[in-house]
């Protein structure tokens, strides 16, 4: 599974690109300008959230609204950035790793273990959000002077692994324990859909229909104001300039994880998906693209189908009803439906 940081100082390279969108009304942000499309009631929205480029793209037909649920948008993401950020030492999930223990944690933070758990459960631990103790040990590693190029010694790993197994993770209502010395959980893997999941549930409460959300997982409410569908150029992982094709999004989330995303050596051979199985990168494929009904699901699945066989991937993109768009190492792709 992915360690990442959800807010810090290796930023997040992403190969989604939206198609024909605006290119970004500063509203809140400094971070870019820009207009909508002609004939749209769209306000927009650019900037960066979770450590990611993130934007807002409001369908309202009164601008100043639009802005007060631009607003409200932002203020839940940094609500959410306070338990789940690991660059924050006072966020819920530093705490958690410090301590081992969090006594009254907050709903969230409760919902996105149990959902990673569930999702451990159907990649045959492929998802695991106790990897972060193969970061620290890969990222000390190869920051350190003359680091072997062959990566961390194979005890070091062995060694890592032993504080990782997401049914280590003692969860209630009440507290969340990690029940192995030295264990370090991340989200990084899954944090950034529920958070744009979340930001899609309050618009709609306030009657959006049509909009489109990307904190760094896209997700899209309905159609375009114009009733087309909200087209994503999806890029190759080698060339971010180049399309590798256009999906039409309605109603529906997606996310592509791979491991170009942080790479620790030059020659790109460790990256930050890491294997819980073995300790090790992902190696399979360049990167896995997942379209499913919520950002949370298509933000797990493309992380956890990088380390996963095609034949395993395609019996859960056949339960639940996705599509997945898998780039392989000789370059070809192959397409997963239901």
């Amino acid at each position: 599974m992915t360690a990442r940081p959800l807010a810090g100082q290796i930023p997040r390279r992403r190969f989604i690109r939206i198609s024909a969108a605006a290119a970004g009304l500063a509203l809140l942000s400094p971070v870019g300008t820009g207009t909508a499309a002609p004939g749209e009631q769209l306000r927009v929205w650019r900037g960066v959230a979770l450590g990611a480029d993130a934007m807002l793209q409001i369908n309202h037909s009164d601008p100043a609204e639009a802005d007060r649920l631009i607003a409200a948008c932002l203020a839940e993401v940094e609500r959410q950035e306070r338990i789940f950020s690991l660059y924050r030492p006072d966020s819920d999930i530093c705490r958690l790793n410090r301590d081992g223990y969090l006594g009254a944690p907050p709903l969230e933070l409760v919902e996105v273990l149990g959902q990673s758990q569930q999702f451990s459960r159907l990649t045959g631990g492929a998802f695991d959000p106790t990897v972060q103790p193969l970061w620290d040990l890969y990222a000390a590693h190869f920051s350190s002077p003359g680091a072997d190029p062959a990566g961390p010694p194979a005890s070091a790993v062995r060694a890592a692994l032993e504080r990782v197994g997401h049914d280590a993770i003692a969860l209630d209502g009440n507290s969340i324990r990690l029940t192995r010395p030295g264990m370090s959980i991340t989200l990084n893997g899954i944090a950034q859909g529920y958070v744009t999941d979340r930001v899609v549930a309050l618009l709609r409460a306030r009657g959006i229909e049509r909009s489109l959300v990307d904190m760094g997982e896209i997700r899209a409410i309905g159609s375009r104001p114009s009733g087309s569908a909200w087209i994503i150029g999806l890029a190759d992982p080698a060339d971010s300039e180049i399309s590798h094709r256009r999906i039409a999004l309605e109603n529906r989330a997606i996310s592509t994880s791979g491991g170009y995303g942080t790479e620790f050596d030059p020659a790109g051979r460790f990256n930050h998906i890491f294997d819980p199985a073995t300790g090790g990168t992902s190696w399979r494929r360049r990167s896995v693209s997942v379209v499913a009904p919520a950002s949370v699901t298509a933000d797990a699945l493309s992380t956890a189908f990088c380390l996963m066989p095609a034949n395993a991937t395609q019996r859960i993109v056949s339960d639940l009803g996705l599509t997945a768009y898998l780039a392989e190492k000789d370059g070809s792709w192959l397409t997963q439906t239901a």
